[in-house]
């Protein structure tokens, strides 16, 4: 994808769109019905041309707040999340009846930014990606929104712009739309700076760049541009495209095609970026050594598979960083490993159909998938 306005849904691609408390929620009345189903709508033209949805969706507390009748002004912690315990089940309703009526099934995730970052947090991050890849493939909506009726310091500090860039780089989304009450970013805040200018395109956020988000303008919205820009830089890393964009108004991924002005964040070019972004994230807590077939396979571009291992060390976990070495321990690749260690030792040098046999129930083909590795060195970029 581009920022070609004609390219920017040309061709299928999984699109991640993160809807923002005061566009759903007004604090007189409620849920905005109308501008949901209109949203809604828009997905379902999306799916119907080959895309695939995701929503992560903001409101939860703000929606609750008005069920309950709740004063305006800060809310404490406990009214806080009594109030994301009402507004999840109105809002999960209200996005399932929106699409039952295009003939689609949502299923709801709750998640908060810590299971997505740690080590804990990476079983966690793998176990809510499998679950969005089913959905998906079922050409189920995932509707994904922050666990903010356990949450404590996310409710306080937390986001769901940056919520939205990890789930958009957990699934590999081609786009992220943020949509907002505001059309992008611009060089000053426009409310307070009538000299401010729009911009279109951002392909490298700079320190210049960061200087120029403003704060948040709603009293219901707990991200501003702030967060927005770093949501940008989480999602560019990880090779996903990302737009701002104004969702005041009905139809409004519709509007983006017809001339809707938003600002476009530039993807990170390179083929390896989700897997340098992978790389990066964790330390190793153990080691697979493989023989020379395995590590021809890697250098080929193939996914590590149990035949090829020879000694498994160290004490790790599904879903944690490992090191992949060679038999005279050189570092070949580091890669997020698909079993507990005690069962990867179990398994190690067998072919990948007699793993259930030994294991007793079906487990994954690889030890670790070519998508969760980052080789070591240079000559094998482009894998």
């Amino acid at each position: 994808m581009s920022a070609s306005r004609k390219s920017l849904f040309e061709k299928p691609g999984r699109v991640v769109i993160k809807v923002g408390s005061a566009l759903l929620v007004d604090p007189a009345y409620g849920l905005q019905e109308t501008w949901l189903s209109s949203l809604v709508a828009d997905a379902a033209k999306l799916m119907a041309r080959g895309h695939e949805v995701l929503i992560v969706s903001s409101g939860a507390i703000a929606l609750g707040r008005t069920v309950l009748r709740l004063p305006a002004g800060g809310l404490k912690l406990d009214e806080s999340q009594a109030a994301a315990s009402v507004g999840q089940i109105e809002l999960a309703s209200a996005w399932s009846r929106a699409f039952r009526s295009h003939d689609l099934v949502t299923g709801q995730i709750l998640l908060t930014l810590h299971d997505t970052e740690g080590s804990d947090g990476r079983r966690k991050y793998l176990n809510a990606r499998d679950t969005l890849h089913r959905l998906i493939a079922e050409r189920a909506v995932p509707v994904i929104n922050e666990n903010d009726t356990l949450a404590t310091t996310e409710i306080r500090y937390g986001d769901n712009d940056r919520l939205a860039a990890r789930v958009a780089t957990m699934v590999g989304a081609d786009l992220l739309i943020l949509l907002s009450d505001i059309d992008g970013l611009y060089t000053a805040p426009p409310n307070a700076d009538p000299t401010a200018t729009h911009l279109a395109q951002i392909d490298t956020i700079t320190p210049d760049i960061e200087a120029m988000a403003g704060d948040a303008a709603s009293g219901l919205s707990r991200g501003g541009m702030i967060t927005k820009v770093e949501a940008a830089k989480l999602a560019n890393r990880a090779g996903t495209a990302m737009v701002i964009a104004s969702g005041k108004r009905l139809h409004p991924i519709a509007a983006l095609e017809d001339g809707a002005r938003f600002t476009w964040f530039s993807p990170a070019k390179s083929a390896t970026a989700r897997k340098t972004w992978i790389a990066g994230q964790l330390e190793t807590l153990g080691t697979l050594t493989i023989d020379e077939g395995a590590k021809s396979a890697l250098f080929a571009g193939k996914s590590l598979l149990p035949a090829g291992v020879v000694k498994v060390s160290g004490e790790f976990c599904r879903g944690d960083m490992v090191s992949i070495c060679d038999q005279n321990g050189d570092h070949l690749a580091s890669g997020l490993v698909a079993y507990d260690h005690g069962d990867a030792d179990r398994i190690k040098g067998l072919r990948s159909q007699d793993v259930a046999g030994v294991l007793g129930y079906e487990g994954r083909s690889a030890l670790v998938h070519r998508d969760n590795m980052a080789l070591a060195r240079s000559r094998d970029k482009d894998l």
